[in-house]
């Protein structure tokens, strides 16, 4: 007898305005002593590392700051940190940031506990040890890598975004401050949410998705909906906290349910261009989403719906409508939604596809997909 049986994993979350203050004490209470901080110049300029710095010091915590990280973490940067862990005595790993920072100090984190190199957990569940304990701070509203049980490291050598999956990669602990997004760009903003509506749409059609994760992705789809043109004018701090909302059910959600071709497509590009991930989606998610339609029209008729804001005649309609609704939503955040402004050569486009077909999210797409199958949804896009 086969058993439907579904797992829902996520961390501790303290959420809300303030919320961050009870980051040196988290630390303390998961038995922390030495700090192993993992952030980026941007936190930095922004005033927030110098705020956690005074919050473990407030504690009596013991810190090393850690801050070689870029867009698209390197996996040269992960070794350097788990070495610099190891060298330092840390017991507990913090980061602060948007997804670069959490995903290399997730990486570090494992590396510094199972040893080799971070190459050695490509893939779902490698990991054998534990991770020390883990506190993430997120900063951007989409991410949603400090809820999730992924972490996506760049092999420079390869030019690939490799993909590590595990329960033992989700924090201990999220602490979600809105209040972190009120010193973000405009652009920033978008496209850390369209990220996380990204994350909302793949997971609910995603083979993988259960009751469970999909009232999750569709809250997601919504807030972000409603909420992120008035977030990126105005940086009104309720349309953010909706925003950091939206970004944490889209993390559970696709966390446990996994993604699907658009993801794949996005880390290729990572990996091989060194992309800006949030401003991937916007060009691809609709193309994804025609490709998908047969295999899921009931869900993306659903997704319609939200978008629109109303149901059309039949789900066919809806589903379709709710495709354009949304491609002209993220026009109108003047950003771009054509793959030639991301791929200036178009011949890079084969070789693209063939990495993307052996990336793990490609496994859950609802959909059955070949490189030829994607190459001609990128070559729609272009």
């Amino acid at each position: 007898m086969v058993l439907n049986v579904k797992k829902f994993s996520v961390p501790e979350i303290f959420f809300g305005r303030g919320s961050l203050q009870y980051a040196g004490l988290c630390a303390k209470r998961l038995g922390g002593e030495k700090i192993f901080l993992v952030s980026d110049a941007g936190l930095e300029r922004s005033g927030w590392v110098d705020k956690v710095f005074e919050l473990l010091e407030d504690e009596n915590l013991k810190c090393f700051y850690f801050s070689d990280v870029v867009a698209n973490p390197r996996d040269f940067q992960v070794q350097d940190g788990a070495r610099l862990y190891a060298e330092k005595g840390c017991d507990v790993v913090m980061a602060i940031g948007g997804g670069s920072p959490m995903d290399a100090a997730k990486g570090i984190a494992l590396v510094a506990s199972n040893g080799g190199t971070v190459h050695d957990y490509e893939g779902a569940n490698r990991i054998q040890r534990p991770l020390p304990p883990m506190v993430f701070i997120p900063s951007t509203g989409g991410s949603g890598s400090d809820v999730s049980q992924f972490t996506i490291i760049n092999d420079v050598r390869r030019q690939v975004k490799m993909s590590i999956i595990s329960r033992t990669l989700v924090p201990n602990i999220s602490i979600i401050d809105p209040t972190l997004l009120t010193t973000k760009s405009r652009s920033l903003i978008i496209a850390a949410a369209i990220d996380a509506m990204a994350h909302a749409v793949e997971s609910y059609v995603s083979l993988l998705a259960s009751p469970f994760t999909e009232i999750h992705s569709l809250k997601a789809i919504e807030l972000i909906v409603r909420h992120l043109p008035h977030a990126a004018e105005t940086r009104s701090i309720d349309a953010l906290e909706n925003l950091c909302i939206a970004s944490t059910s889209a993390g559970m959600a696709f966390s446990n349910a996994s993604l699907g071709m658009d993801h794949a497509l996005a880390h290729s590009l990572g990996g091989m261009l060194d992309v800006v991930h949030g401003l991937i989606h916007p060009v691809l998610l609709p193309h994804v989403m025609r490709y998908n339609l047969p295999a899921c029209r009931d869900k993306i008729a659903r997704i319609g719906q939200i978008v629109l804001g109303r149901r059309l005649r039949n789900e066919d309609e809806t589903a379709l409508a709710g495709i354009e609704k949304l491609a002209e939503y993220c026009g109108a955040l003047n950003i771009s939604t054509r793959l030639r402004d991301i791929v200036p050569d178009r011949s890079e486009l084969p070789r693209l596809c063939r990495m993307a077909s052996h990336d793990s999210c490609l496994l859950t797409n609802p959909r059955p997909a070949t490189w030829e199958d994607m190459l001609r949804v990128c070559e729609e896009a272009w």
